[in-house]
Order: C-alpha cells, then sequence, then structure tokens
C-alpha cells in the first residue's frame, strides 16, 4: 500500500482522484486546499489530515518524512489550477515523492526542462494525466492508423463544446496567464492524442481566438485537423440543443465519427494502476501537447481559406457577423 497526499482537494477533478487512489488500494493520508469545501473527503477516506494553508501542509508532508514511520508520503497527486502545477510538482519532488499532474503538466515549455532537471537531481518521477491515451477506442485507433500506408494522411475535424456560465470567467479558469487560456484548458487532451495517433505538428494556424472560443488547422505528419474549441452553448450544433446536451464532442476522421464517450470520464483508476504498474506517461510524453498550446496562445490569428476552416467556426462567425 502506498501514501498519497493531494493537492487541490476542492476542486473539479479531484474526485477522480480520490477514486482511484481508493480504487486501486492505497491510502490518502494528507490533503490541502485554500476552500475548506472537501466533504467529498469523506466519501472516499475518514481519517485525512486536511489543511487550508499550503505552508502547514508542506510542514505536515516533511515531518511526516523525517519521522519516517510508515505514513511518510510515496505519490503526491496534483489537481490545483494550471499555473500552480509546476511549483506543486517541485514540492513533491523535494519531499522524496512522485507526482501524478493533471493536465497540463506546465504551462511554458521551458519548465518541462528544469522539472526533468529536478527528476535527475531527485530520482523521483512526474507522471501526466494523459487518459486519453488509456481509452481504448483510441489505442485501437492508433493501431489502425500505425498499420496504414505511411503516406496516407487523414482528414480531421475536431469538435469540443462544453457551455460555461458567468463564473467561469471570474475563475482562475478564465484567466489566460493562469490557466493558458481555452486551447490549453479544455483543448490539451485532444491535442495530445491526436499528436500520439498522427505525428508531430508540421504546420499551424489560428482562425480565431477570444476568451470563449478558439479553432484553426493543424497539418501533423498524417493528419490535416480543422479544430474548434468553445465555451459558448450558442456554439452547440442543432442535434446537440435538441437532445439538451450542454457539452458536444466529437472527432470525425475521414468524415467517420469517432466515438469515445463512453469511459471518458471513468479513466483516471486506469492511470493510476499503469503509473503504479511501473508505466506512466511522463515530461517528454507531454511536451508535443503543451508546445501546440504554447504556440497556439501566442499565434497571430490569420485569414483562412475557407475549405481550412472548421464548419461550427465557420457557422459562429458568421452569427457574430465576421
Amino acid at each position: 500500500m502506498k501514501n498519497f497526499a493531494l493537492i487541490g482537494a476542492a476542486g473539479y477533478i479531484a474526485p477522480r482522484h480520490l477514486k482511484a487512489i481508493k480504487e486501486t488500494g492505497n491510502r490518502l493520508v494528507c490533503a490541502t486546499d485554500p476552500a475548506d469545501s472537501v466533504g467529498i473527503l469523506d466519501s472516499y477516506f475518514d481519517d485525512v489530515d486536511f489543511f487550508v494553508e499550503f505552508e502547514r501542509f508542506d510542514r505536515h508532508v516533511e515531518k511526516l518524512r523525517r519521522i519516517n514511520k510508515g505514513d511518510e508520503i510515496h505519490y503526491v497527486s496534483i489537481c490545483s489550477p494550471n499555473y500552480l502545477h509546476d511549483a506543486h510538482i517541485r514540492f513533491a519532488l523535494r519531499v522524496d515523492a512522485d507526482a501524478i499532474c493533471e493536465k497540463p503538466l506546465v504551462l511554458n515549455p521551458w519548465n518541462l526542462d528544469a522539472l526533468a532537471e529536478l527528476e535527475e537531481e531527485t530520482g523521483h518521477r512526474v507522471y501526466n494525466v494523459l487518459q486519453l491515451r488509456l481509452h481504448q477506442t483510441i489505442k485501437d485507433l492508433r493501431e489502425r492508423i500505425l498499420k496504414a500506408p505511411a503516406d496516407k494522411k487523414y482528414p480531421i475535424d475536431l469538435t469540443y463544446i462544453t457551455s460555461r456560465g458567468k463564473w467561469y470567467f471570474y475563475s482562475w479558469k478564465g484567466n489566460i496567464e493562469k490557466s493558458g487560456g481555452v486551447a490549453t484548458n479544455i483543448g490539451i487532451h485532444f491535442f495530445d492524442m491526436l499528436s500520439w495517433i498522427f505525428g508531430r505538428v508540421q504546420h499551424l494556424e489560428v482562425h480565431h481566438s477570444d476568451r470563449k472560443k478558439v479553432g484553426g488547422f493543424i497539418e501533423l505528419e498524417r493528419a490535416y485537423v480543422r479544430w474548434f474549441l468553445s465555451l459558448d452553448k450558442n456554439d452547440l450544433p442543432p442535434q446537440a440543443v435538441q437532445a439538451g446536451q450542454r457539452t458536444y464532442r466529437s472527432i470525425l476522421i475521414d468524415n467517420e465519427e469517432m466515438e469515445f464517450s463512453g469511459g471518458f470520464t471513468d479513466l483516471h483508476t486506469v492511470v493510476y494502476r499503469d503509473i503504479l504498474a511501473g508505466g506512466g506517461y511522463g515530461i517528454e510524453d507531454a511536451r508535443t501537447s503543451i508546445e501546440l498550446a504554447y504556440r497556439i496562445r501566442h499565434a497571430q490569428v490569420v485569414p483562412a481559406e475557407k475549405e481550412k476552416m472548421h464548419p461550427l467556426l465557420l457557422r459562429a462567425l458568421g452569427k457574430a457577423g465576421k
């Protein structure tokens, strides 16, 4: 049995980590969050030391490490806001633990190099939660693409629209300096998945970018991708609206829909099992998608050829009179 600490216990994603720690037969020793609405802990573990102040949490974890009586932390699970991931990963390595961090591992690509040096110095590992790589449908697709003729390039439309209210833009998620913006916060898993399957980025265009939506075109080694990410419910396609859906997720490959909604939110336990068995995805695995999200964030918006623009982005801009 391994001992875990959790940073960001009041966050949206924390319950998936709590469930994973529990289902893999391990123990949550302590947790921290500036917010104290963490009753969810009791659904999984009822003997967790909890701290609102990170400094007290830091002192407690360090004390457990020095006493070394069976409660020392082996893994730190990081569910904090994106801009804090780098600092919290470094905390984990300094207290002789491995880090299991939510996406994105960091916001800026050069921070990966510093973390790699710390891994080398401490002998501990940094793992990123790239759960789509463990989704069976996506694994099967990758195998299919690897077996296809190497010179074939696939046309892809990637769409992810997830309706968010006003609160989003008052939180850290609406601050591009803290979240990395829409492409990083909601898109990085899909960018990782596509580059994992279809190869490295050869060309990038951004056709529109604002605080609610971003879209463009990416050429990968084995794919042409029109992509559109949005937080605006007005961008939902008619079929999603009619079905009462607030989220629409679609990947069309050669005009064939890839369905992977089933199990999409239940992969954290699979990720943890993989890590605990000696697998897991680390710093270099995360690099391509982090570099791509960074480039999108800093790219100049360019006029696009109509065939390169995502149909729903065209529709959204048409509604806006642009």
